[in-house]
This record gives C-alpha cells, sequence and structure tokens, in this order.
C-alpha cells in the first residue's frame, strides 16, 4: 500500500516535482518534498466504503505522528472515482469524516483530480490543469502547517490568480511538454 516503487507514486512524484513544485503552483510544496514528510499511499479500495475506510485511517495514522515525520498525504485513487462529479461528491464524504472524527480545524482535504473543473470554466480551460493531477488524489493536511504556510507567505491569496496567470503563459502544449501524466 505504501511502497514507493509503484507507477502511480512514481506518476505523483513526477508531477509533484514537474508541475506543482516546478511551476511554483504551491510555494509550500517543496519544503515537505524536499524533508521526505509526504507519505504517499495508493489507495486499494474497490468501493466508496473502502476509501472512506482507508481515509480514516490515514488521517489516524498522520494524527498519531508529529509534522517533522508526516507533514502532509497525498491518497492516491488510481481505481475508482475517474468520474470527476462523483470525485467531487465524495468530498462530502471526506468533510463528513472530519467532523466524525472531530478533526475539523485539525486537518483539511484538498483534491486533485485528472479532470479537475472549476465551475463556470470550460473543461478544457488550461486554468483547469492547476488542479489537474495523474489520478484523483485525496490531499491531506494539517491545518496548523497552512496556517505557518500562510503566516510565511502574507499574500497567500494570491496563488490562486498567479496559479491561472502561469498556466494561461504555458499553455497546453506546454503543460503536454512537462508530461505530468500517467504512465501509459
Amino acid at each position: 500500500m505504501t511502497d514507493m516503487n509503484t507507477l502511480e507514486i512514481a506518476d505523483t512524484v513526477r508531477w509533484l516535482e514537474r508541475a506543482v513544485i516546478g511551476l511554483n503552483l504551491c510555494p509550500f510544496a517543496k519544503a515537505p518534498h524536499v524533508k521526505g514528510q509526504i507519505h504517499y499511499v495508493v489507495s486499494q479500495a474497490k468501493g466508496l466504503e473502502g476509501l472512506r475506510d482507508e481515509l480514516i485511517e490515514q488521517l489516524q495514522a498522520m494524527a498519531a505522528m508529529p509534522a517533522e515525520a508526516r507533514e502532509t498525504v497525498l491518497l492516491i485513487v488510481p481505481q475508482m472515482l475517474h468520474d470527476f462529479l462523483e470525485f467531487n461528491d465524495f468530498l462530502d464524504e471526506a468533510d463528513g469524516v472530519l467532523q466524525e472524527l472531530d478533526m475539523e480545524g485539525e486537518f483539511q482535504v484538498a483534491s486533485f483530480h485528472p479532470q479537475f473543473q472549476f465551475a463556470d470554466t470550460e473543461p478544457d480551460d488550461i486554468t483547469n490543469y492547476t488542479n489537474r493531477s495523474p489520478y484523483p488524489t485525496l490531499h491531506l493536511l494539517r491545518e496548523e502547517s497552512i496556517d505557518r504556510a500562510v503566516e510565511a507567505f502574507p499574500e497567500a491569496e494570491t496563488i490562486y490568480e498567479t496559479n491561472m496567470a502561469t498556466l494561461e503563459k504555458l499553455g497546453l502544449s506546454g503543460w503536454k511538454a512537462l508530461d505530468v501524466g500517467p504512465t501509459p
């Protein structure tokens, strides 16, 4: 489950290094990556209940470890939730898990998906690529880490706009040249 040599993890690390860090889409991603504080997990779930159980397991494991050992978790879901709307619906379930575990305010779940689409955009809008990953991915984050990052980067609210400008300048051909999709 946490074998770093899986194809899905290799593809996700390549995406993280080339797109997220390489294009500086998240100025907070490089430090935990370099320090080895990102935990990668490939979901083995065959259904939504199994994925929910894995999410609970990863949140509890993360809570039991200091941030220095596990700053964040990328739960990669290659076998299901290929439809973005179904994936988006599961995010409500993920928020419910945080409530159920009484972890709201301690953790949050961000999302990345190969077909990610912001509201009021067309599917091929290049700005959607700011949140496109090789596989459906749940990003488990510590709230205190987010708070520290925002303190260190006082204009965090501008990241979204900067990312859109970066992708508009890069264009679809530039994105494709990054080779950050799943390995065929």
